[in-house]
């Protein structure tokens, strides 16, 4: 990271007691208004905890490696939003990068479902999460403040504070995603910080939510088909539930056509 025409820092911004956010410049149909990369911290501001350090922007990458001593960097899940800055602010910072992906590990060993981590003064549980992609984690902060007994969790792309996820292939997998909303659901009331989008105060609501979303768009897809033959491919399925689709979005739209179709028909679908 050359010192030589930085782009002005821009301030973290606390949102809860231990969690700060910065917002990448990455907006974009996929990215909402950009990644949310997270800035963890329990002693007081004395080292942190980066996740998803989000694409490779020296401005954003510098403003995140002057938070201070930097522990470990922490990856919610693959895609390139998340990841593509990682390696520089690992050169940068020292920090090891984890994530469930051992490709995306650097200095650090892969992530385990049920993990404690211990770092910068915080204890952060691995909860594996799998359904946007195969690899997809989210980490909760169990005792983030006093006054919220549920604490927070960090949700990547599982849940965004905004919309709604895209099942990502070619590893994405409706079942598994909604199995994990239901873990999710079971957390309570903590806060959602997620990868994308504004921060939510109540997980499980949220949660039940986005499993009744996906309820009903599986009941417009088993209604597509009684129109248009048990064997209708995914574009005219798509075409017939999301016929007034943006275009910037009708990939993702065709994506989720195809988890969903892949769950109805799957052994034992409904």
């Amino acid at each position: 990271m050359n010192a030589a025409n930085r782009p002005p820092r821009t301030a973290l911004t606390p949102v809860t007691s231990h969690a700060a956010v910065r917002l990448a410049p990455n907006p974009g149909p996929m990215t909402l208004d950009g990644t949310n990369s997270y800035v963890l911290s329990g002693n007081g501001g004395r080292s942190s905890v980066i996740v998803d350090p989000g694409p490779g922007d020296p401005g954003h990458l510098d403003a995140l490696a002057a938070v201070g001593d930097v522990e470990l960097i922490l990856i919610t899940h693959r895609h390139h939003d998340h990841t593509e800055g990682a390696a520089e602010l690992a050169a940068a910072t020292g920090a090891p990068v984890r994530a469930a992906d051992p490709a995306f590990c650097r200095g650090g060993e892969p992530l385990r479902d049920g993990e404690l981590v211990a770092a910068a003064g915080l204890p952060i549980e691995v909860l594996a999460t799998p359904g946007h992609t195969a690899d997809s984690v989210c980490f909760r902060l169990p005792s983030d403040s006093p006054d919220r007994p549920h604490g927070a969790v960090l949700t990547g792309d599982t849940i965004l504070g905004r919309g709604t996820t895209v099942i990502a292939p070619p590893d994405g997998s409706l079942g598994d995603y909604l199995g994990s909303l239901r873990v999710l659901a079971a957390l309570g009331r903590a806060a959602v910080l997620p990868a994308h989008g504004p921060q939510q105060p109540d997980l499980q609501a949220l949660a039940a939510a986005y499993l009744a979303h996906r309820e009903q768009r599986l009941d417009q897809i088993r209604a597509a088909l009684v129109q248009l033959g048990a064997d209708a491919d995914v574009a005219a399925v798509t075409d017939f539930v999301y016929h007034d689709v943006d275009v910037s979005v009708r990939r993702a739209a065709e994506h989720s056509v195809a988890a969903q179709l892949g769950y109805l028909r799957a052994p034992g679908g409904r």
